[in-house]
């Protein structure tokens, strides 16, 4: 396994592998990596003769008052588990050789990012796709693999990659759970022991509504409704958002008669925790896209 450091030499490595006609599969992270990582190097390494592992913790994408000086960070334990999932290149690149100078162009999100997460983290998805369209010029993958966990940022990349036409395919793999469901997530060592027993029930309230939804309820608002509530009464968490949306358009439904998103976040003492489905209308989980 390589360890690349500079934007310099992961590009002459890249133009040895176009020599040798090896596809390459990319794997974005901001590192502490867990089993949610796991599944998509895992994928990755299944899939193409090549795996590349990105780790940086972007600055672009955090707001102020985020978490972005205390995001946990652990680049040996990083290595180790990229070392044992059979990861061929790991790219750690400091914030400085990433944005050198201040920028002449600027990338902007003009839809899918006034809902969810980007309702309340204003130039998230900005700095989202600014690293994106870096690190996909640099590393030039053949296929790129999101986890489902943050469907949102699986929407924007899939707009981002047809926009500017990036000749890859976007890989969307589904949520890594605990056992108990609560999605796996680098934040969820903010949790304090109750919060942690707690936390499950935002899937919980998640499942609810796709049981409803295969029950024959079409009406978007009362499935929020139900979602609230049940959150309300299993957590000390504060409810950011519950919606339900077209997906990957993220449009505002009414009432289910395609693929939708049912989304939720909730905030934590020291943790904001999201989860989602992508269902049908018939209530089943999306198998493909």
């Amino acid at each position: 396994m390589q360890i690349i450091t500079t934007l310099e030499a992961l590009q002459q490595e890249r133009k040895q592998l176009a020599k040798e006609h090896k596809s390459v599969g990319y794997v974005a992270t901001m590192g502490f990596l867990h089993e949610g990582h796991q599944a998509l190097m895992k994928r990755s390494k299944a899939e193409n003769d090549i795996t590349v592992l990105s780790i940086f913790v972007n600055p672009l994408q955090f707001g102020e008052g985020e978490d972005f000086e205390t995001y946990p960070r652990d680049a040996e334990r990083d290595q180790l588990i990229a070392e044992q999932e059979g990861v061929d290149i790991v790219f750690m690149p400091e914030a400085a050789a990433m944005y050198p100078d201040d920028r002449t162009i600027k990338l902007q999100v003009t839809d899918r990012v006034d809902v969810l997460c980007g309702k309340s983290r204003p130039g998230h998805f900005d700095g989202v796709v600014t690293v994106l369209s870096k690190l996909f010029h640099l590393i030039q993958p053949d296929h790129a693999y999101f986890g489902l966990k943050d469907a949102q940022q699986v929407a924007v990349v899939q707009a981002l990659v047809h926009d500017l036409n990036f000749p890859l395919e976007v890989v969307p793999v589904p949520t890594v759970r605990e056992a108990d469901g609560l999605a796996k997530s680098s934040r969820n060592v903010y949790l304090s022991e109750q919060e942690r027993q707690a936390a499950p029930a935002i899937y919980r309230a998640l499942q609810q509504a796709k049981q409803s939804i295969q029950g024959g309820e079409k009406d978007a608002s009362r499935i929020v409704s139900a979602v609230k509530e049940f959150i309300n009464s299993e957590t000390n968490g504060r409810i950011d958002y519950v919606e339900i949306l077209s997906y990957p358009a993220l449009q505002p439904v009414r009432k289910i008669e395609a693929r939708i998103i049912i989304a939720a976040a909730v905030y934590f003492d020291k943790a904001r925790l999201i989860d989602n489905l992508v269902l049908e209308a018939d209530g089943s989980i999306m198998d493909r896209f």
